[in-house]
């Protein structure tokens, strides 16, 4: 986005700002203007990309606010540095997308000593004392998971896609999956289960591995659309003839559209919006003094091929599906 005046002066150095982007209305003419700096985990992420621009969006409500989206590229070296600088260049918060809820802790106290305050979105960190906005990652595999248990044929052939390592959400939606189906379908067959770290080509790669070793895969859980996406990709180009039955998380544009052609099942909406409308207002709020209820959470919707033409419209109304 096309950065003016003075605002320029505010990017970090060009070897750690991957991604900038400023949401900017005229500042009050008798007031403080605050900065936040938004640090994304990695915009190679949709899900992550559809946060970063509803945030920038939705700063441009407070007209005494200014936000720069950073890219942490799904490095936690990376998201320290950015934590780091945001503190050296004298932003007034931080709204941070965490990668890995421990790896993350260290560098966000340091940010809080240092007089920079800190609120987390879409994960948390291990320490409860850091406002959060967030949704229940038990509860958006539990909608889909009990969809598969009536879905997901006898002795069937399963694969399991993960995020990274020490991520709450991966490893708490992997906890729904376990209590809504797996505890329940004994008969159910695990035949790979590896970390693809939210990755849309790490999904497709683990997926050709486990197509050449296992033959045909009945049903694909992933804990996020992306790397579901990317395996379905794999079973495109493996020549099937179908799809397995294929269950996300997030509600992406893109799996929508999966959805609606039928090559993917269901996921739960995370919606981005709702995220950012929540998080940028506790940030203000506690920018300019306000009290604020901690953590805040959203609640997910499943969507399945029956409903997916209201989510298609959801993602064309935002500007995700031109």
């Amino acid at each position: 986005m096309k950065l003016i005046g003075k605002l320029a002066l505010c990017l970090l150095s060009a070897s750690l700002l991957t991604s900038a982007a400023w949401a900017q209305t005229p500042a009050p003419k008798n007031g403080k203007t605050y900065r936040i700096a938004y640090i994304a985990r990695a915009q190679g992420d949709s899900f992550a990309a559809w946060l970063a621009d509803a945030v920038v969006k939705e700063v441009k409500k407070y007209p005494d606010t200014q936000v720069t989206v950073f890219d942490g590229q799904s490095k936690n070296e990376l998201i320290a540095s950015h934590i780091e600088n945001a503190v050296t260049s004298k932003y007034d918060l931080i709204l941070l997308q965490p990668l890995d809820s421990e790896a993350q802790v260290a560098p966000v106290k340091e940010a809080v000593k240092a007089g920079v305050k800190v609120v987390t979105v879409n994960n948390r960190v291990n320490d409860a004392s850091i406002p959060a906005v967030d949704a229940d990652p038990i509860q958006q595999a539990e909608v889909n998971a009990k969809l598969a248990v009536k879905q997901v044929p006898q002795n069937a052939k399963v694969v399991v896609l993960m995020g990274p390592a020490g991520n709450m959400h991966s490893d708490k939606r992997r906890e729904g999956w376990k209590k809504f189906f797996f505890d329940q379908r004994k008969d159910v067959k695990i035949v790979g289960e590896q970390i693809a770290n939210w990755n849309k080509d790490e999904g497709m790669r683990l997926m050709e591995d486990w197509i050449q070793t296992h033959g045909k895969i009945d049903a694909i859980v992933s804990m996020n659309d992306n790397m579901a996406a990317g395996a379905l990709e794999a079973v495109k180009g493996s020549g099937a003839k179908s799809y397995p039955l294929t269950y996300g998380v997030d509600g992406t544009a893109e799996a929508c559209l999966k959805i609606k052609a039928g090559e993917m099942t269901s996921t739960s909406l995370q919606s981005a919006f709702s995220l950012a409308e929540l998080s940028v207002k506790m940030s203000h709020d506690l920018l300019t003094g306000k009290k604020v209820e901690t953590p805040q959470f959203i609640t997910a919707e499943l969507i399945t091929k029956e409903n997916a033409d209201k989510f298609i419209k959801m993602h064309k109304d935002l500007g995700n599906i031109k």
